[in-house]
């Protein structure tokens, strides 16, 4: 009880607090409810070394609507089910493995890529997780994503499995990083910049030449997505990760280490942060490189549905009420 207590007193203290605001509007893709029906489905087929409360806690969670709210110009279903997955079962994953080692994360990383490459083309019969991976693979050579495209996919993929495992040794630790290795890590963990390579599936943008698509000042576009998704759930899990010793990866807590300052002040530092990488997307947004003239609108429309993808997801996170409240949260049950 005491802990539901100190967790509503946390929420109260900062709900007079502002929240993030973003300039594009969100919506969600129409077939949102057909792909919870397989996200339900797969969790009682792929799940079950998980607790019975863990999946249950889980569904509740609608991972899947993250993609659905972030890609709601995708044309098809079929479309939507990788990244949709990706979304939900990398989120699932971060939860299981949440105080696994450094090491041991690292040696789950190598074979998920190996399934994301096709290097290991037998189905993982008896390793739900493991066999997610591979269903995802599946689903991407059904609908043809561009070769390129979902080989930027899953190599971020990989970046992001690698942040999880290099902020297990602060977990572990129960260290609060310096703010540039924050960063660094949050950069990956906030799972963003796969989303950001899977925006060229939407539209004509997977007709964007490689030179284009890797353009340093699409790169850094990409970068300030990332880390604008990172610093705001931060914002919404905060009431949860003060409670949490080892929950050190959080920006609030960073300012607050870092510049030994209040909580509300640290909260305060820590949106400033966030508007500023903001801003600095508004500019270069409205300063992009003069591509040739049969590019040129297309890279502006795919930008802004770079911004769209970021409202959608704080969409998620500000519709989600199970997640981040006392008791909805799923604590890592991943025994070695």
């Amino acid at each position: 009880m005491s802990s539901i207590i100190s967790h509503e007193a946390l929420v109260a203290k900062l709900k007079h607090l502002p929240q993030p605001k973003y300039p594009w509007p969100n919506s969600i893709h129409p077939n949102f409810l057909e792909a919870r029906q397989s996200y339900y489905a797969w969790i009682d087929r792929d799940y079950k070394f998980q607790s019975e409360s863990a999946r249950k806690k889980h569904k509740s969670h609608n991972l899947t609507d993250l993609a659905a709210r972030g890609f709601p110009y995708l044309r098809t279903l079929e479309e939507l089910r990788p990244v949709a997955s990706y979304a939900a079962n990398g989120a699932m994953m971060d939860d299981y493995f949440d105080r696994c080692s450094r090491q041991e994360m690292l040696g789950i990383v190598q074979h998920i890529m190996a399934l994301l490459k096709g290097e290991e083309t037998e189905e993982p019969i008896n390793n739900g997780f493991l066999r997610q991976w591979w269903v995802l693979r599946q689903d991407a050579l059904q609908c043809d994503i561009p070769a390129s495209i979902y080989r930027r996919f899953i190599d971020t993929i990989a970046d992001t499995f690698n942040g999880y495992a290099e902020e297990k040794a602060y977990y572990a630790a129960n260290i609060i990083p310096p703010l540039a290795v924050y960063t660094l890590i949050r950069e990956a963990t906030s799972g963003a910049v796969p989303f950001c390579k899977y925006v060229c599936m939407q539209k004509d943008y997977r007709r964007l030449p490689d030179a284009i698509l890797n353009h340093p000042h699409l790169l850094r576009i990409e970068v300030i997505c990332a880390l604008l998704i990172g610093m705001h759930n931060d914002f919404i899990s905060l009431p949860k990760e003060l409670m949490r010793p080892g929950d050190t990866m959080n920006i609030v807590k960073v300012f607050q280490n870092e510049h030994k300052m209040p909580l509300e002040e640290a909260y305060m530092a820590a949106l400033a942060h966030h508007d500023n990488y903001l801003k600095e997307f508004l500019v270069l947004q409205q300063h992009l490189p003069r591509f040739d003239d049969e590019w040129k609108n297309m890279v502006a429309e795919y930008v802004e549905d770079l911004g769209i993808m970021v409202s959608g997801v704080y969409a998620w996170h500000t519709n989600d009420t199970t997640r981040y409240v006392p008791g909805g949260y799923v604590e890592g049950e991943f025994g070695g």
